[in-house]
Parts: C-alpha cells; sequence; structure tokens
C-alpha cells in the first residue's frame, strides 16, 4: 500500500515543472502545483487502485495533482457528505473543481442534493462546482430522465447573470451539456438559453448566444438525430 509520501514523489517524478506557465495562462491556480499532466494522473490513479483512505490522506496536502488523484481513487460509495463539503470548500482552481465532480461527486447518490445546495452559495467554486456537477451528470449519467434535468433549467436561468468568470462558464457548460443530450432536451435547452438571452445582463447574453450557437449548430443535430 503506498503512503501519502509515496504518492507525492511519484507525482514529483511525472511533473513538468516548464508547463506551469502554460498552466497559469489558462486560469489554472499555479500555487502548490507540480506541473504533472492529466494522463500520467490518470495512470498513476490506475496504478493505486481505488483506496478510499488513502485519498482522504492526500486530499489536505492542498498540492493539486495530489487531489485530483484522490478524487480518482476515491470510492463514490464511500463519499459522505461532510466529505464533499470539506472538499468542495478547498476548491480554488476551475480544473481541480471539473476534475473532482467529473472523476468522483458525479458518481455519487448524493451529487443531485449538492447541485440545489451549492447554487445557493455565494463562493465562486462552490458555485461552480454545483453547475460543472450537472455538466458532468448530463454527460454520464445515463439513468436518470430528461424532466429530471428540464427540472435545472430555472436554476440555470436564475444563476446566468453571475459575472464571475469561473460561474459563467460553468453555467454555460451545464447548459450547453444539458442541450446535447438527446433531440427533446435540446429543444428544452434552446428554449432555456432564448430566455436568458432577455435578460438584462452583459453575462447571460454571453451564455445565451454561446448556447445558441452550438445548440442550433448543425454539428449537434446530426448527431442527435442519429443517436434517437
Amino acid at each position: 500500500m503506498s503512503s501519502v509520501e509515496e504518492v507525492i514523489d511519484k507525482l514529483k517524478n511525472r511533473s513538468k515543472p516548464g508547463s506551469l506557465e502554460g498552466m497559469a495562462r489558462y486560469g489554472m491556480a499555479v500555487e502548490k502545483r507540480l506541473g504533472v499532466p492529466v494522463p500520467e494522473m490518470r495512470k498513476l490513479a490506475k496504478e493505486l487502485g481505488k483506496n478510499h483512505n488513502l485519498a482522504l490522506e492526500l486530499w489536505p496536502t492542498g498540492i493539486a495533482e495530489a487531489q485530483i488523484v484522490a478524487a480518482l481513487i476515491a470510492d463514490p460509495h464511500e463519499l459522505t457528505e461532510q466529505q464533499m463539503e470539506d472538499w468542495v470548500k478547498d476548491f480554488n482552481s476551475w480544473d481541480v473543481c471539473d476534475q473532482v465532480c467529473m472523476n468522483l461527486f458525479d458518481k455519487s447518490p448524493l451529487a443531485w442534493k449538492k447541485i440545489q445546495d451549492w447554487a445557493q452559495r455565494d463562493e465562486e467554486f462552490v458555485k461552480r462546482a454545483a453547475f460543472s456537477l450537472i455538466a458532468c451528470l448530463a454527460w454520464h449519467d445515463k439513468n436518470s430522465g430528461d424532466e429530471r434535468f428540464i427540472g435545472l433549467l430555472p436554476l440555470i436561468v436564475k444563476c446566468a447573470g453571475d459575472e464571475r468568470n469561473y460561474v459563467k462558464k460553468a453555467v454555460n457548460w451545464a447548459l450547453r451539456h444539458i442541450g446535447k443530450r438527446n433531440l427533446n432536451l435540446n429543444r428544452a435547452a434552446i428554449e432555456c438559453a432564448y430566455r436568458i438571452k432577455q435578460i438584462d445582463s452583459r453575462t447571460a447574453r454571453w451564455i445565451a448566444a454561446d448556447a445558441i450557437r452550438e445548440l442550433e449548430g448543425e454539428a449537434v443535430k446530426k448527431r442527435l438525430s442519429r443517436k434517437s
């Protein structure tokens, strides 16, 4: 069984410190980051296997790559609401937020509840996590019906005026992913986007225009028609 120290040593051996400058340009927080590519983190997580206790020990290091590996090796069936709350308050970079949502949080039955909880919060990355979860569930959750996603559209409308960069991009991502799930949700998401377009907010108009451009595009329409 690997220890926290061993995992961090393995991450350091796979790091590319020269990539940190480029990561910073993409808006990633580089403090306490080693510069390990995501494919290398995934390889390491596969080598480690599921280990929820190790994940819990890796998280408090605050090292971005260690936190992403923690999400990859944690067991979603052992995930508690308290752990989700403990981790979400530590988010300080959009990529860590999205990787944790994508690799762990969206696999928990608690995910739908946390969307509602976190969308009401003021912290930028906590609110982002709510909409990142919506996008990830629209992508990964094969069992939930259309009505469940349609029920999230009013929340997207409500938060479409949030001008903070990492929130508005996640709201946009959530709307687009709902609209790419199937033809029925495509129509619902486009209708939602046109409602958002009417909001007196430059951010809302950007979210709407970007979503409409993709969701009404031929590539999405053709893919969804084939899927149906």
